[in-house]
């Protein structure tokens, strides 16, 4: 079920862009749940007491707080919905990618357009579904993609991923429940009970350790050297990379 949430302070274009999606949803038999908002500060309110969104279509102009900065709040407590602003200004388009939004629609909004927007951003969201993992962290709910991560560690009762761009993100869980939910990705290796490392970053593997991208090192317990080895060969093989 696909949760999409839409805000505008115009009565007429909400009453429209509920109207669209129920159409959508009818014609592409697909399953929404809908939550129209008229005033920013109410979805604020319910995103920072924990409820969550797969899509968000979120007026720019609005009293009391514009889209812009509404979003910048939004982004503190969840970082996996995608916003979509809709507007009737260029103006801001340029700061709503700052906010890592989806696209920016102006209006008048054309049910042509607009399905065509949402078979894209719902594409979008199966995509990252299937190739993410979802994070309960302190500050909220985070989506990350499963080619950002380069490693992750335990340490006591906290899992710490370790992402390509430097961010490291502490999430609650167990590193068994973390590799049987990516038992399905050939990519990732455990080569120690303490640690699960995205193979495509590795640079160099010794009896000792393995060496990630950003040159962080991984221990290897004594005599695991051989099936380390031996599993990143296989999976450098079958993604038919150069080995020598």
């Amino acid at each position: 079920m696909t949760r999409i949430a839409f805000c505008d302070d115009d009565a007429a274009l909400l009453h429209q862009m509920q109207d669209f999606l129920e159409q959508y949803r009818a014609l592409r038999g697909v399953q929404l749940e809908l939550f129209p908002y008229t005033k920013p500060m109410e979805l604020l309110a319910d995103i920072e007491a924990g409820v969550r969104f797969d899509v968000l279509f979120l007026d720019v102009l609005m009293p009391g707080i514009n889209g812009i900065n509404a979003a910048r709040e939004i982004r503190q407590y969840d970082t996996a919905v995608q916003i979509i602003f809709v507007t009737s200004s260029s103006e801001f388009a340029v700061q709503s990618y700052v906010v890592g939004a989806y696209y920016y629609q102006l209006k008048p909004i054309w049910k042509d357009s607009f399905f065509r927007l949402t078979d894209a951003v719902l594409a979008e969201c199966r995509k990252r579904t299937q190739h993410s993992l979802i994070l309960r962290c302190k500050s909220g709910v985070t989506r990350i993609t499963l080619d950002s991560l380069e490693y992750c560690e335990v340490q006591g009762r906290t899992l710490v991923f370790h992402l390509l761009d430097g961010t490291v993100i502490e999430s609650s869980g167990s590193m068994d429940e973390l590799a049987r939910q990516l038992a399905d990705y050939p990519g990732f290796l455990r080569p120690h009970r303490s640690y699960l490392v995205n193979m495509e970053y590795i640079q160099n593997i010794t009896a000792k350790s393995i060496t990630m991208e950003s040159l962080a090192e991984v221990p290897l317990p004594h005599g695991r050297f051989t099936a380390v080895r031996d599993q990143y060969l296989e999976y450098a093989f079958a993604g038919k990379k150069v080995v020598l």
